[in-house]
């Protein structure tokens, strides 16, 4: 079957898959508590990847409960689902999402807490609202570059979301995300999201691409240890330097 119509074929069913989503979001999240709808997130994202070709590895000591501060590297619009494929974590993303038509709706209803990136001032804001749920218990994921890469290199990490854990007094997570070309092992670059690309011909790049492995390589939970925020953020960056290494290989 020619490539192009095997990508449709998927597009179709994941259009379905996210519609689905969205009708139980709408439907069924007001009377559901956290634990389930944490629970459906995580298999709503592991049958979405399915759908897409992809292939799950989980190594490393996965989050099982909060509060916990996950960090990750960024290279696309599928990092998200796949964290969520991982284990359901509170993602913190750019304020124009929520109005996203049904991605908003999903994102929201996953738990996202949103920030106007554009106002600097705004992440005082945010990392107050992320202390109060880790102290609740909460798993939260951000992505500390900022922006997606292609995932050649790793950006500076930002360190001002990083207060919310000392504030908290919580543990951070390292995790590392690859895309893998299932047959050679390979880094795939079909799912980057930078530059000029933009979701559309990403997404429609990662339908057409061969079968790939998404791999999730989660480090060990650490604390602050006397450090600030600023030199929390260069050993964390080094952390997930080093863990995107070991997740590039499939065995």
């Amino acid at each position: 079957m020619p490539r192009s119509l095997v990508a449709l074929l998927r597009l179709i069913r994941l259009l379905g898959h996210a519609a689905r989503g969205w009708w139980t979001i709408r439907r069924r999240f007001a009377v559901l508590d956290a634990p389930t709808r944490a629970l459906l997130v995580e298999r709503w994202a592991q049958r979405a990847l399915q759908l897409l070709g992809i292939r799950l590895v989980v190594r490393g000591p996965v989050p099982q409960a909060g509060p916990v501060l996950v960090v990750a590297n960024h290279v696309s619009w599928l990092d998200i689902m796949t964290l969520h494929a991982a284990r359901h974590v509170r993602f913190v993303s750019k304020s124009a999402v929520r109005h996203w038509p049904l991605i908003g709706t999903l994102a929201t209803g996953a738990g996202t807490l949103y920030i106007e990136r554009e106002k600097r001032r705004d992440a005082l804001r945010v990392a107050h609202h992320m202390a109060e749920a880790l102290r609740a218990g909460d798993r939260i994921a951000v992505f500390p570059e900022g922006t997606t890469s292609d995932g050649r290199g790793l950006l500076p990490f930002h360190a001002n979301l990083l207060q919310s854990a000392i504030s908290a007094d919580a543990p951070v997570q390292p995790v590392a995300l690859r895309f893998l070309d299932a047959a050679t092992g390979e880094v795939s670059f079909a799912p980057i999201y930078v530059d000029d690309d933009t979701l559309v011909s990403s997404l429609w790049r990662t339908l057409c691409a061969p079968p790939l492995v998404a791999v999730v390589q989660f480090g060990e939970p650490q604390s602050a240890e006397g450090r600030d925020r600023r030199g929390w953020a260069q050993s964390l960056h080094a952390d997930v330097l080093a863990l995107r290494g070991e997740a590039s290989r499939l065995g």
